[in-house]
């Protein structure tokens, strides 16, 4: 597996690069944006995972999250940052970012996190599983409106069509491959986000109301995500036909 460190303090972007070879990673360095994505662009192999700055010379560790994400929406991104206030991460994993930790930070602590990120981003890259056994098809249809385009992190809802960032589309993924069923925010905490330290209640009802706005003809009024009071959420892909079996279901049940 392929690291690259962007991290413009040498010395700390020396130590990393010891440590995570000596758990056996191939570990290149970069100190700046610009040059971080000429070597992504580069590489090959390429990169399993970056371990990014948010703070860096020239192009910010935001941006350059940002540009990568044009290039790869599947690899690894872990943002090592001494900044610490909630909107620092919550700007991260908007410009997409899979997991954030803040300077200082336990080497231990850094590797498991590294490690458990790479298992659970090599389920999701289409290229290294077999298609016949992948959870979602590339695109999917629900409603009487909204197409989903997981290769393209697209959402087309009538003729308009909207980026999504990975956070939103991981989302929305879960609630597709998980239809119907009632979901805890501890669950989708645990189950979507690899750092489900760096999330909140709140945060998770963020990112629902903004997928609302998205797919839902009335955000005020959702027929696809529901709310379930006290627990979380459910998703229902088609509510018209959903309502019609729960009243077939309810005459059968006065019969």
């Amino acid at each position: 597996m392929k690291i690259l460190i962007v991290e413009d303090e040498e010395a700390l972007a020396k130590g990393l690069k010891f440590n995570f070879e000596q758990e056996g990673f191939e570990v290149e360095m970069s100190g700046d944006g610009a040059s971080a994505l000429a070597l992504f662009d580069s590489a090959d192999p390429p990169f399993d995972l970056l371990i990014l700055d948010l703070m860096l010379p020239g192009m910010s560790g935001y941006e350059t999250c940002r540009e990568l994400r044009k290039r790869d929406p599947f690899v690894a991104v872990l943002v090592l940052s001494a900044r610490t206030l909630s909107e620092d991460r919550t700007m991260a994993f908007d410009c997409g970012a899979d997991q954030y930790m803040s300077k200082p930070f336990a080497l231990p602590e850094l590797i498991s996190r590294v490690k458990s990120l790479l298992e659970r981003r090599r389920a999701l890259r289409p290229a290294e599983s077999d298609a016949g056994n992948a959870q979602t098809p590339p695109t999917v249809t629900f409603g009487d409106h909204v197409r989903v385009d997981f290769d393209r992190f697209e959402v087309t809802v009538g003729d308009e069509t909207t980026e999504l960032t990975r956070m939103e589309m991981q989302l929305l993924r879960y609630f597709i491959e998980h239809a119907d069923r009632v979901l805890s925010r501890s669950r989708i905490m645990n189950d979507v986000w690899a750092d489900s330290g760096a999330m909140s209640n709140r945060s998770i009802d963020n990112f629902v109301m903004r997928l609302r706005r998205l797919i839902e003809p009335n955000p005020s009024e959702p027929r696809h995500i529901l709310s379930v009071r006290g627990t979380g959420y459910r998703f229902v892909a088609n509510p018209d036909q959903a309502e019609t079996d729960n009243g077939r279901a309810d005459n059968a049940a006065t019969t």
